[in-house]
């Protein structure tokens, strides 16, 4: 039996957050951190963090739709993080942590629906300020910010910021569990 695969580029502030919220649930077939939207090739963490390249950071989240639905993919994404922050997630400041969507013009469709009802949902006081943009060149981020949670996960940035996006993941989102608590 072969399984399926759509893949879409999602940014939500640091990706360390994004790969490790998305990895713990079944149908995602893999999130890989990178960086895409901006006009630089191949750029490097470092060039990244300037905000000079317009890159964000993204995951590319690739998974099975007769397992997880592009719906529901983006349902996580709009409620694991702020979307209604402007060019920031928390203490991550600038344009490379835009909350950000980038898609074929079906996914970007999709996208619009999916942002409306969770604002009709009033989950988030404020306006969602997500940007939905159309296909980016995805670059793949350097190996050590792969898996970064899962191996550094008592750094301070990843006990302060990551683990509690993952656990606020793992309460909304329990009967998707790859492994459940």
């Amino acid at each position: 039996m072969t399984t399926q695969q759509s893949s879409i580029l999602l940014g939500a502030g640091c990706f360390w957050c994004v790969e490790a919220v998305f990895t713990g649930l079944r149908g995602i077939i893999s999130a890989e951190p990178g960086y895409a939207g901006g006009s630089v090739d191949n750029p490097s963490y470092e060039d990244v963090c300037t905000g000079r390249t317009g890159h964000a950071e993204v995951v590319k989240v690739v998974f099975d739709p007769a397992e997880i639905g592009l719906e529901d993919v983006l349902r996580v994404f709009f409620t694991t993080h702020d979307p209604t922050q402007l060019n920031r997630q928390g203490n991550d400041v600038g344009t490379q942590y835009r909350s950000v969507i980038f898609g074929d013009a079906a996914q970007q469709e999709t996208a619009r629906r999916v942002r409306d009802e969770i604002a009709s949902e009033g989950i988030w006081p404020d306006p969602i300020v997500t940007s939905i943009e159309g296909p980016a060149h995805f670059w793949p981020a350097e190996e050590k910010h792969h898996d970064y949670f899962a191996r550094n996960p008592q750094t301070a940035y990843c006990a302060a910021v990551v683990a509690p996006k993952v656990a606020k993941a793992r309460k909304l989102y329990r009967d998707r569990l790859k492994q459940p608590d």
